[in-house]
Parts: C-alpha cells; structure tokens; sequence
C-alpha cells in the first residue's frame, strides 16, 4: 500500500476524528476539539499517515518541557483497523520514536489494545507491557443521586472556579494516577490547551471548594451529537481525603450531564486504582473494554 506520513496541520481535522472514532470510539474526539488541539499544538509532534486523502493513521508524541532530564516521553500510535497489517503503524511508530529519541527522551510510554495483535505490534518493537487500564461506561439513565454536601465545602461547575486553583488541584493530584498518563502542564499550556479546549463542558465539569480553594474536582468533555460524555480526571487533594468528595463531584456532573440530555458517560482507570473504581462502579459504570500501557527504553 502506498501512503505518506507527514507532519498535521488542522484541516486534517477531521480525518483525525474519524481514525480515532474508528480505533477508540469511547473517547470523545471530535473534529472541532482535534483542530483546536492541532491550533495550539505545544510541546507536541502530531503525524498522520494519508492514503490518497484520507487519513488512515495518527501519531502524536508529547515532547518534554525544556531542562528535563532523560525524562519518559508519552507516544502515541493509532491505525484504523481496516489498515492494519499493511505497515502503517511501523512507519508510524518508527517516526515517532525517532523524534522522542531527538528530543532526549529517555523511554517512551503508550497505551496498547488489549488484544493479541495490538501486544505483539508493541512487543516486537521492544516495549515491555506495564500496567493493565480499563475503559467503562454507564448509562446516565441510571445515575445515583449526589451524596450530601459536607459542611464547610460547596459545589460549583467550573464556570464559578477560579482557573489557577483548579489547575494548583490538577497539579497536586498528577501524581496520584499509577499509569504515568496523568502528566500535569505548565500553567500557561494548560490555560491555552486544556482550559480552552472546545469539548471541555465547564457547566458539567465540577468542582467542591472551600472558599475559592479547589478541594475535588471531575473534568467532562462531551460529543453531543453521539451523546456521550468523558471524564479525563477526577482528584482529590491530599489534604480532603476521606471525606466522600470524589463520588460527590463526579456524581453531581453525571447527574447534570443526564439532564443536558446526554445519554452515556465513558472514563478511563489504571486497573489498581481501586478508591477511583470503587466509586465508577457505585455510579454504574461497568468495565467495557480494556489496555495496557507499554515502555521502551531509547
């Protein structure tokens, strides 16, 4: 098969979404969200194999922030299925690591299918399987109703949350996920790549503060159009723990994502991350899928 890999560029926007419907589709990827990360795109190399012109295949590697020292560097590699075995993720895979290895990285971290190809893809090129990841979903129909509120703490969509407090929270939760997939940018990275981003829902992204202070907090994106919502984070400061905060925040955005007329709620969770999927499973949320993260050494 002959195709191209070059470097992205927002119009591929779309084919991008649809190689990440096609691969991953509990993610929610829209066009929309793809263009405007390819806008601001920092610290980041994106890649795409084309085929005439669709695109068929997606690379991304997330470069480290200057001064890092043999850090480990997140990758990322995805073929549409119907174009797997006809060497599209190897070109892929080779050009991404090449450039994770230019930019000094030490290793190189990705997250791998859970089925035999997918391993044995990473395996022959030297990545050691890590952690085992599960994806799960839950009907929104079937929410529970949000626990009380704790006295002293009260909750707020992200609309009424001062940005930097949330981002302080993010920052002192980034290491609490035992996958290594939950790095934290800077600020100013974060202000212009995460906190803008067109499929944050801050209405449906919450947060329980004391005073101004973020204690916990769940972040939503949504893809209207197929009714479905993400949660990429969900933490809790070190100092509130114990006190019910995680089920409150995310059952309180579950429950206003359902009266916003969306339909189904997806997240992601390192296997042993027992405390986070004690509480999915209390909301509803059953295991739908599953992967394992995998490191090569450069």
């Amino acid at each position: 098969m002959v195709f191209e890999i070059r470097t992205a560029v927002p119009e591929d926007a779309v084919g991008i979404a649809a190689v990440w419907a096609a691969a991953m589709p509990h993610l929610v990827m829209t066009a929309r969200g793809v263009e405007a990360g390819l806008r601001n795109a920092r610290n980041r190399v994106v890649l795409v194999a084309v085929t005439g012109s669709e695109v068929v295949g997606y690379g991304n590697i997330y470069l480290p922030e200057a001064g890092e020292t043999a850090p480990r560097v997140r990758i990322t590699v995805q073929v549409v299925p119907a174009y797997r075995g006809s060497g599209i993720g190897t070109a892929l895979a080779e050009r991404v690591t090449a450039r994770a290895t230019d930019a000094g990285a030490a290793s190189v971290l990705v997250v791998v299918n859970d089925d035999e190809p997918s391993k044995a893809f990473a395996v022959r090129r030297g990545f050691a399987l890590g952690r085992a990841l599960s994806h799960s979903a839950a009907d929104l129909s079937g929410v529970p109703d949000a626990p009380p509120v704790p006295e002293g703490v009260r909750v707020a969509d992200f609309d009424a949350v001062d940005p930097r407090s949330l981002w302080e929270a993010l920052a002192a939760t980034g290491d609490d996920d035992p996958s290594g997939l939950s790095g934290v940018p800077s600020y100013e990275d974060w202000l212009a790549g995460d906190w803008q981003h067109p499929e944050l829902r801050r209405d449906l992204s919450i947060a329980a503060l004391d005073g101004d202070t973020v204690l916990a907090f769940t972040t939503t994106s949504a893809d209207p159009e197929r009714k479905v919502i993400w949660t990429a984070s969900t933490g809790t400061v070190p100092a509130a723990r114990g006190r019910g905060l995680a089920k409150l925040v995310k059952s309180v955005a579950l429950g206003r994502a359902r009266d916003a007329g969306l339909s189904t709620a997806f997240t992601g969770n390192d296997a042993n991350n027992k405390p986070m999927l004690a509480v999915n499973e209390w909301l509803g949320y059953r295991v739908a899928g599953s992967a394992w993260t995998a490191e090569k050494a450069l």
